[in-house]
């Protein structure tokens, strides 16, 4: 019997199934950043070609929001996934076999095409299944799988053979079995005219979420600037602070991610405006938490800075997200989350990159590090202020 003829996944373990492959593709995205020590060690290359790396990912991912954003809305989720998953497990397979920095550049390039295109097309079906239950894990997976995915890879790197590579097969098995139940899973909307020009970058939100979007924008950009600065400087940090195990260097992505799940589900039933407010305190108090500890030389303090930017992070984004996908049409909804994550990635990659290069050309990684909270502070009291003042204009 063929597969078309299967009995097919109930909705709720469909939306579980698209959980994990969104968990997956970010797991996949962090699992090279507890590596990045031992790359630089074979191959001899800074903290700035680090960055750059890492940038190079935030820039394949904005390429491919723009491109394949919205393509789901027409051809369906399915087929977007399933390319998605074969690009996404063809990136793994480039990092196992990887000798060089080219090769690691080609790897998060073509991984970050990958997630992109999934990205958007997850995030939709989740919400085409159930809207509140896809709203909170689009606001958990993403935490989930980046907290997992350097755990996971740091774990394994301190205990079993085989540390730059073990963890891309681990992650390819289970992409393959995801990918199976993909092919189990139905498909959750109608299939429109107008793939090939949705192919074309067009940057265009529907008016009813116009303003909430303006409002949101600030806020997202600073949650996702900050999970870049832990994401790409959080390990080298705790290394200058103290001469510890990688285990302990990769515990940073898992504690910034595990609050800020925690602060998802915590948050699920609270109005949107109250849990944007909560995220920005969190994120304004967790960056001057790790301001002070870096300066004391504290790490300690620095994991208590960073529970409480994960906090930040889950509350900035889960309330944007309740905000704006409310009040998108089904058709709509892969293109509006796609723009939603086209700025989430800006503020992932573009600060990083200029952070690396401050720690290479400007006073190195403590100083950057409270130059970087300085600046993400201000980004936060900017959200800050557009959220009240649209509070204000629209106190209902």
């Amino acid at each position: 019997m063929s597969i078309a003829g299967r009995a097919r996944l109930s909705p709720r373990v469909s939306l579980v199934l698209l959980a994990s492959i969104l968990v997956s593709f970010l797991a996949a995205s962090a699992a090279p950043t507890p590596l990045y020590g031992i790359y630089q060690e074979r191959w001899h290359f800074s903290p700035a070609t680090t960055t750059v790396v890492f940038a190079v990912y935030a820039l394949a991912v904005l390429a491919s929001l723009l491109t394949f954003g919205k393509l789901s809305d027409h051809v369906g989720r399915r087929p977007v996934l399933a390319v998605a998953i074969a690009v996404q497990m063809v990136s793994l397979v480039v990092f196992v076999f990887a000798n060089g920095v080219p090769a690691l550049l080609a790897a998060r390039l073509v991984q970050g095409l990958a997630t992109g295109a999934a990205t958007g097309a997850i995030g939709a079906a989740m919400l085409d299944i159930d809207r509140a239950r896809g709203t909170l894990a689009n606001s958990i997976a993403p935490g989930i799988g980046t907290g997992s995915g350097a755990l996971l890879s740091a774990l394994l790197i301190q205990f079993l053979p085989a540390p730059t590579r073990l963890v891309y097969v681990v992650l390819l098995v289970i992409l393959l079995i995801q990918a199976v139940g993909l092919a189990l899973m139905p498909e959750t909307v109608t299939r429109m005219a107008g793939a090939r020009q949705s192919l074309r970058p067009d940057i265009k939100l529907p008016r009813s979420v116009r303003e909430p979007v303006l409002v949101a924008v600030p806020v997202l950009f600073a949650v996702w600037a900050l999970a870049g600065f832990f994401g790409a400087l959080g390990p080298a940090l705790v290394r200058a602070l103290m001469n510890t195990s990688i285990v302990v260097g990769g515990l940073v992505l898992f504690v910034f991610a595990l609050f800020g799940s925690i602060a998802v589900l915590l948050m699920r039933n609270t109005a949107a405006r109250t849990v944007i407010l909560i995220g920005i305190a969190a994120l304004i108090l967790g960056m001057v938490v790790t301001l002070v500890a870096v300066m004391a030389e504290s790490v300690p303090g620095f994991f208590v800075g960073l529970a409480l930017g994960g906090v930040g992070f889950g509350g900035g984004f889960q309330g944007s997200l309740k905000t704006i996908m409310p009040l998108v049409e089904a058709h709509e909804r892969s293109s509006v989350l796609s723009l939603l994550y086209l700025v989430c990635y800006v503020g992932f990659g573009l600060p990083t990159v200029i952070a690396g290069f401050l720690v290479v050309y400007a006073g190195g990684v403590p100083r950057t590090a409270d130059e970087y909270s300085i600046a993400v502070i201000l980004l936060a009291l900017v959200a800050l202020l557009g959220v009240r003042r649209a509070t204000r204009m629209s106190p209902g």
